[in-house]
């Protein structure tokens, strides 16, 4: 890894860090003794990644999946070249906006023309990724800040714009409303060196209350 390069998170550096935010914060703590330590949620490196993710902006987790699980069976290899190949009017045959559509194919066409290097980012600091990711149309700090944090597994990233996180914190800490985004990254403040931790232990948190209730 190239100087400055953030330590990726492991199943054993997650349950210490856990035990640290718990420790040090009551609201996290609280959560953690209810549903425990949450997942790793880890990914693949690659362009499958980034664009399952790009299909997750503003949708529901379940119909992002719902299309990336579509255009893996109907587009094979699964590569940018093919998508380029598809063209935008097959990817919104297969069920995707005007918007992700180009989006999907801005990527592609970035990776084909070797503007951005997928392989190279994991050797990048946290900074390098969100701008090389950024450079490409359609990809913002949210879809960039997922990906180190997901599929990088960098410590310290706060995915802000997250609704689910909100909610959660604004059940965790008992706020009257959801925090403003701008609020809830100065919370996250708190938690460095490990923001990617809180967002998983308050992701844990939303989406065991979401639960439908056992008989």
């Amino acid at each position: 890894m190239a100087p400055g390069v953030s330590l990726c998170l492991t199943p054993a550096t997650l349950l210490s860090a856990t035990a640290y935010l718990a420790s040090e914060d009551s609201g996290l703590g609280r959560s953690v003794a209810l549903y425990g330590v949450p997942p790793l949620w880890d990914r693949p490196q690659g362009f499958a990644t980034l664009i399952q993710i790009i299909l997750e902006q503003q949708v529901s987790l379940a119909s992002a999946a719902a299309t990336f699980s579509r255009l893996n069976l109907e587009i094979t290899p699964f590569t940018p070249a093919q998508f380029i190949k598809c063209g935008e009017l097959h990817l919104k045959k297969l069920g995707l906006t005007r918007q992700k559509a180009s989006y999907c194919l801005y990527l592609s066409e970035a990776i084909c023309s070797d503007l951005l290097s997928v392989d190279r980012l994991n050797e990048m600091g946290d900074a390098e990724v969100s701008t090389a990711l950024m450079k490409i149309k359609g990809i913002g700090p949210w879809t960039a800040r997922i990906y180190l944090l997901m599929a990088l597994l960098r410590p310290d990233i706060w995915p802000s714009g997250d609704i689910a996180l909100a909610e959660a914190a604004r059940r965790i800490k008992d706020l009257s409303a959801r925090p403003s985004q701008q609020r809830l990254s100065e919370m996250a403040e708190a938690w460095r060196p490990y923001q990617s931790v809180a967002a998983r232990i308050l992701w844990h948190h939303y989406l065991n209350i979401k639960k439908p209730p056992v008989n």
